[in-house]
């Protein structure tokens, strides 16, 4: 997933080079840190969320086809 997360997230962004993702597996739950750079972090939210909404409804199907629970954090430095 954490490949999937990552092209979605590079092509969403101005600077792909910037973006950055950990994978955290910790039993049934999957964390997923996402970093990206000042001036994208809006573009991965999205008004309202909505673009950050809609990457973690695609991370909570694949997990019920996986078995597991992914979570989606979006790490501001």
């Amino acid at each position: 997933m954490k490949d999937a997360v990552e092209k979605i997230v590079t092509s969403l962004v101005g600077e792909p080079d910037a973006v950055e993702v950990e994978e955290f597996d910790e039993g049934r739950t999957v964390r997923l840190e996402v970093r990206v750079g000042a001036s994208d972090m809006g573009r991965v939210i999205g008004r309202e969320g909505r673009t950050v909404k809609a990457i973690r409804s695609i991370l909570f199907a694949a997990g019920q086809k996986h078995g597991k629970r992914y979570q989606l954090d979006l790490i501001e430095d």
